[in-house]
């Protein structure tokens, strides 16, 4: 038999059959294993594709056959990742606000190609991405990239900030000048990105949300606040400033209802310290930034939550409740 141009990648091709037209329950006989590899322009006989299974399944790969009448032939065993494992991984990409509508189909046909194609129509039945609010940054992918690489290279960063105005317009901050901070970490928190950052001309650390960031670039200068940041701690970070809305840090004692202890939990984490008052209350006393989206969260818990100290907290979200009824 003349051998075709492509017969060096006859085991490469094998390997992509398997992959893509076998499964736990669906296996590939001899003969159609002999057609696929012909569209590729690759010729075949029985004898060569046993010794080429054979051939892989020394090499590691887990390669299985059945003589059953339905279903029968050779099949994956066992691929880098399982069905469960891909569904897992789209639900995630589908419910992330930070990655677009566009970036996200692209991903899920990616996480699609690692299956095979039986498994993947079930991965595609689970798209709903059209009904998700996503960010209209398709940067979002290069922005973290270009912020890894200046924590790893230890740079400074340059950067253009913007928000949505009522038009639904970008709309730069400082008037489209450009922001230059130290970058020292990324965190995730309520379903975005954000990068803590130190401003060497405040002398202090502050957050970014990734996706409004803009014309990034590494600069040449050496990070700052090196010390400052190692006192970070992300998780601790991330709860005590509600959404990333960032105010004066102060240190609150409150007092909620017992059915509010997992509500609290979540807030804070399992490490905040619970204090029983008395057989329905308990307190507990955190640090954390003060500012509007900290009462939002506290007045949606209504009478069941409560500020006990400093009495300026309290004095301002007493203001901060009779501004909003006055609007009513």
């Amino acid at each position: 038999m003349a051998r075709s141009s492509n017969q060096k990648l006859k085991l490469l091709y094998i390997v992509k059959i398997l992959q893509e037209k076998t499964n736990d329950s669906c296996g590939i006989t001899t003969n159609d294993l002999i057609k696929e590899l012909e569209k590729y322009e690759i010729k075949a006989e029985r004898k060569s594709i046993y010794t080429d299974i054979e051939a892989l399944q020394n090499f590691g790969y887990d390669i299985v056959s059945s003589k059953a009448k339905e279903n029968g032939g050779y099949r994956l065993a066992s691929r880098s990742f399982e069905l469960p494992e891909l569904k897992l991984l789209v639900d995630a990409v589908q419910a992330s606000k930070f990655i677009t509508l566009k970036k996200s189909r692209e991903l899920i046909s990616k996480i699609g190609s690692l299956t095979n194609e039986m498994d993947a129509k079930q991965l595609k039945r689970q798209v709903f991405v059209s009904d998700r609010i996503k960010t209209e940054n398709e940067s979002i992918y290069y922005n973290v990239d270009y912020i890894h690489r200046a924590i790893q290279e230890n740079l400074q960063i340059s950067f253009r900030y913007f928000e949505w105005n009522v038009e639904k317009k970008m709309q730069f901050k400082k008037d489209g000048q450009a922001y230059v901070v130290s970058p020292h970490q990324l965190i995730w928190n309520d379903e975005y990105y954000y990068m803590v950052a130190y401003d060497e001309a405040a002398d202090m650390m502050k957050h970014y949300r990734v996706d409004k960031m803009n014309n990034i670039s590494l600069t040449k200068e050496p990070r700052a606040g090196i010390e400052l940041a190692k006192t970070i701690k992300p998780a601790n970070y991330s709860s005590k400033t509600f959404s990333m809305f960032g105010g004066e840090d102060e240190t609150v004692t409150m007092e909620f209802e017992n059915h509010f202890a997992g509500v609290v939990i979540d807030r804070f984490g399992r490490d905040v310290e619970i204090r029983i008052r008395d057989e329905e209350h308990f307190s507990i006393r955190v640090n954390i930034a003060v500012s509007g989206q900290f009462y939002g969260w506290l007045t949606g818990l209504g009478k069941g939550a409560k500020i006990l100290l400093p009495e300026r907290v309290k004095e301002d979200y007493q203001k901060y409740l009779k501004n909003i009824l006055k609007e009513y």
